[in-house]
Order: structure tokens, then C-alpha cells, then sequence
């Protein structure tokens, strides 16, 4: 519906997960490794001197990028949507899965860099973590491009699918997106806001439900992350959490059915959401929480249309509770009172804009090679 019928779209299969997680492989990128490597090469064959994109996560199929300049020569770009080597993931003991998945990821993510022509990541500071981390690699084969979103997409945004808003006509802000572990300061300290409120204004859960949806598609209906947390701090009575994901339209539908959007960083600064994008060309008011050195905090201000709550750092996130009760009551109470988004701020962050930059990215690194 979304992509031109002119565009080739090659699906390729993957070993099933049941057959494969015994032994500790789930990531998608494994399951389809061999299948991934064959379709890539026929369309190398078939492409000679064709730039090749891969973008994670996951990352694994970016460790393809040596056999692809090895055969094929052309110029290969690796495109961050995230970090692979992270804070988050050194934080996990040596003896743990994850540490393991970090270990692993610190030896490919070299090697993978060694015969990139040019790297994109969504953010200056991961793309600065980059070239600290590798100083051999040139830094001005980076590029900061965020994933963006297209005004248009909302036009074509299914209704009736998702979660059922207004049925008993409470005030519906919804959060939008995955939770991960590096989420949990900022979220928790948003439930310790929302009760402060709560025990201010006692008619709040018959006033205001707060939604949580698409958190984590490996949970079912009677698991929760948020829900749980919420639970702790007494606020249940105001939170619904939808753990399942949804496609993407109907997560459109879903924040333009919404009276409000809720938007929460992680305690990293190189986190930038890429669901701001969405939410600005919504129309929706919104309350932001995130770092104050993400980019996200600097454009939502720029946009205007919402709130935002910044902190410096994971300590600073408990200081910041007051403040973010008083942003929530702000757009509960005056929701009406908050303009639409500023148009020329996200203006480059839509699709058309976001294809030049990658276009020009391919430029560069077809001329280099």
C-alpha cells in the first residue's frame, strides 16, 4: 500500500524458531542467514557495481559486508537504526546471554566497519560514540539520518483496528512503541508522576487512562512490563497496557485516535525516537519525556505543540517527577490549548527529504569506491 509498485521487493525464508531456539538462535537474521547470503548474491550478479544497504537491527547480516566487498567489490553502506555495542548491553554479567551477545557484537562490529565505504546511524551522538570507539575509521564517512515518517501515510491510516478508545469517555493518552530496559527509570518515574497527581485529584481514573501499546510482542494478553510497574506504584486503575504490536497503519490510527501522545526516551543520550516523527504530523498535543542531549529534545521543542520534561542523566530522572506530574496535568486540562506542530521543523524529516539523504549518501560512497 505504502511502496511503489516500481520497487522489488525479494522475501526470503528462515529456519523456524522452534527448530532453532534450543540452541540459543532466535534472532530472525540467523534463522535466514544462508537464505539472506543467496538472495543478496543473485542480486549482485545480476547488479554489477549495485550499492548495498544493511541496515540493523538486527545487525548480524551486517558481518556480510567483508564476503560482499570480497566477491562482488561494490560499495557497502551500513545503516545504524540502533546501537549495536551499547552502555545497556555492557551492563549484563559476563556469564549472562546478553553478555555474550555484547562480547559478540564487540568482535563483528569492527570487522563490519573495516569494509563499509560509508555508515548512517539516527544519531550525531552514536555516529560520535562511532568514531571514538574506531578512530581509524574516517568520520567523515558518517552520516545522522533519522527514520522519518510521511504526512501522507495518515491518510491511508486504517479506523476500527487496534485498541477501542472513549468507550467509557475518559481522556486517552497513549504511549506508541516498545519497551526496553533502558526505558524503565524514565517510565517508572512518569507512574510515581501520575500518582502524585492522583493523590491530588481523586477523580483522575475516571478521568484519564493512560495507554501502553505495542510494548512487547513477546509477552501475551496476561503479561505486562508497564502494567506491572504500575501496579507498584498504585496507578493500575489509570493504566492499560496492550503488550502485542501493532502493524504499522494501525499504530498510525492508533496515536490519531489517541486525545494525547506520551513519548519516553531512555536513560542514554544517543536515544533518539523515531516515533517523534509520527507524533508531530499526528496533530496530537503530547508529553515527551527523554535526555536532554537527544536530538528528540531539542526538535519537539523547536515543534512546539507539546510538552517536554528533559534530564541530564538516570540520577536526575527522580528529580524531574514534580515536574512531569505538573506537564501531565497541563495536557489533560488543556490539551485544546496546545497548536499543531510546526510544519518546517519536521519538514526534513519526512520521507522525500529522508531518500535525499540517503541518495546522496550512496553518491559518496559509489564515488569512493
Amino acid at each position: 500500500m505504502l511502496v511503489p509498485a516500481s520497487v522489488k521487493i525479494e522475501k526470503t525464508p528462515a529456519a523456524a524458531i522452534g527448530l532453532t531456539r534450543p540452541f540459543g538462535l532466535g534472532d530472525i537474521s540467523l534463522r535466514a542467514w544462508f537464505p539472506l547470503k543467496k538472495a543478496i548474491a543473485a542480486q549482485l550478479k545480476a547488479h554489477p557495481g549495485a550499492t548495498t544497504l544493511i541496515t540493523g537491527s538486527p545487525f548480524y547480516p551486517m558481518a556480510l559486508a567483508g564476503w560482499i566487498k570480497r566477491r562482488f567489490g561494490g560499495p557497502v553502506v551500513l545503516d545504524f537504526q540502533d546501537p549495536w555495542l551499547s552502555a545497556w548491553g555492557a551492563r549484563f554479567p559476563a556469564a549472562s546471554k546478553g553478555g555474550a551477545v555484547h562480547r559478540i557484537s564487540a568482535l563483528l562490529e569492527p570487522r563490519a566497519l573495516r569494509n563499509a565505504d560509508y555508515v548512517t546511524s539516527v544519531s550525531p551522538v552514536h555516529n560520535a560514540e562511532m568514531a571514538q570507539r574506531y578512530p581509524w575509521f574516517d568520520a567523515r564517512r558518517m552520516a545522522a539520518i533519522p527514520i522519518g515518517c510521511d504526512r501522507d501515510d495518515f491518510s491511508v491510516a486504517p479506523g476500527g483496528h487496534g485498541p477501542t478508545f472513549h468507550e467509557d469517555g475518559r481522556f486517552e493518552l497513549s504511549y506508541v512503541g516498545a519497551y526496553w530496559p533502558a526505558a524503565e527509570k524514565p517510565v517508572r518515574a512518569f507512574l510515581r508522576a501520575l500518582r502524585s497527581l492522583k493523590e491530588r485529584r481523586a477523580e483522575l481514573p475516571q478521568r484519564l487512562r493512560v495507554n501502553f501499546i505495542g510494548t512487547d510482542p513477546t509477552l501475551n494478553a496476561a503479561q505486562s512490563h508497564v502494567a506491572a510497574f504500575a501496579a507498584q506504584y498504585g496507578v493500575s486503575d489509570c493504566i492499560r497496557e496492550m503488550p502485542a504490536r501493532l502493524p504499522y497503519l494501525q499504530a498510525l490510527a492508533a496515536m490519531k485516535a489517541s486525545d494525547a501522545l506520551l513519548m519516553i526516551g531512555s536513560d542514554e543520550a544517543h536515544y533518539t525516537a523515531s516515533k517523534i516523527y509520527p507524533a508531530l504530523m499526528s496533530g496530537r498535543p503530547y508529553l515527551a519525556i527523554f535526555h536532554a542531549e537527544s536530538s528528540a529534545t531539542a526538535i519537539l521543542r523547536r515543534a512546539g505543540g507539546g510538552l517536554v520534561v528533559s534530564f541530564s542523566d538516570a540520577d536526575d530522572i527522580d528529580l524531574r517527577v514534580d515536574e512531569m506530574a505538573q506537564a501531565l496535568e497541563r495536557v489533560v486540562d488543556e490539551a485544546a490549548s496546545f497548536g499543531p506542530a510546526e510544519p518546517a521543523v519536521f519538514r526534513e524529516f519526512e520521507a522525500d527529504a529522508i531518500a535525499r539523504r540517503f541518495a546522496a549518501v550512496f553518491d559518496a560512497a559509489a564515488i569512493r569506491r
